[in-house]
């Protein structure tokens, strides 16, 4: 359930929002000032927030500040001012989209419903970036997890760090002495029979037949690279 943050001073204009984005579905969290907003959007899990301009202890720009210093998670301002200079200094500061009261409630439903929309491929985009597909392999850099044919493989760390460099250059043949030095770093003290074994472990793990591997494959006399090999 998607929990939106409602921000304004006037307490009837939070509970009305209240009453309509719950009928919709959405968990509420309320705030009658920036200060109290951006304080709950630190302690709360908060898809979208809906905030006043023009508000006591701190105003809707300055929590915009704020809120953007940590988080990019939607706002969209809530202003009784029609002035474009207004709108324009929200829309700077980052936020994401505004309305003028008085507002109709279609209104911000819809708009509501378009960030979100949004927002959700703009997360499917960046969770397919960072996941990497070979065949029936399947490597979550930012989870640091692969899986074959569904199958999750247990990697040491340095293992995964070896694969996910080989399969983000496909065809790139790497010498041992250049895998040293990007996985393990220049000071690392051991020599290159420290990449061996771990490809040959990596092999283990991955291939189905090591000694015919599908995935990491050797350059005689030069080094390791990545090809999906049927």
């Amino acid at each position: 359930m998607y929990n939106i943050l409602v921000c304004d001073d006037e307490k009837d204009i939070v509970e009305a929002l209240g009453i309509y984005l719950s009928a919709e579905g959405y968990q509420v969290t309320k705030a009658y000032n920036g200060q109290e907003a951006c304080e709950k959007l630190k302690t709360g899990d908060v898809q979208l927030v809906l905030m006043d301009i023009m508000m006591p202890v701190m105003d809707g720009i300055t929590a915009m500040n704020e809120i953007r210093k940590t988080s990019n998670v939607p706002v969209i301002l809530l202003t009784a001012k029609s002035e474009d200079t207004d709108k324009i200094l929200g829309l700077s500061v980052g936020a994401d989209d505004y309305i003028t009261k008085p507002f109709n409630i279609l209104e911000v439903k819809a708009r509501i419903k378009a960030i979100m929309r949004r927002t959700q491929k703009e997360k499917k985009q960046e969770e397919r970036s960072n996941t990497l597909e070979a065949g029936d392999m399947r490597l979550d850099c930012e989870g640091r997890r692969i899986f074959i044919a569904g199958k999750e493989i247990n990697l040491t760390a340095k293992e995964f760090d070896v694969l996910e460099l080989l399969v983000k250059n496909p065809n790139k043949v790497y010498s041992r002495e250049n895998l040293l030095n990007l996985v393990w770093g220049y000071e690392y003290p051991g020599d290159v029979r420290t990449v061996d074994v771990h490809i040959r472990r990596l092999r283990e793990k991955i291939e189905t037949t090591p000694s015919n591997p599908k995935y990491v494959h050797t350059k005689w006399g030069v080094g390791y690279y990545f090809q999906l090999t049927k």
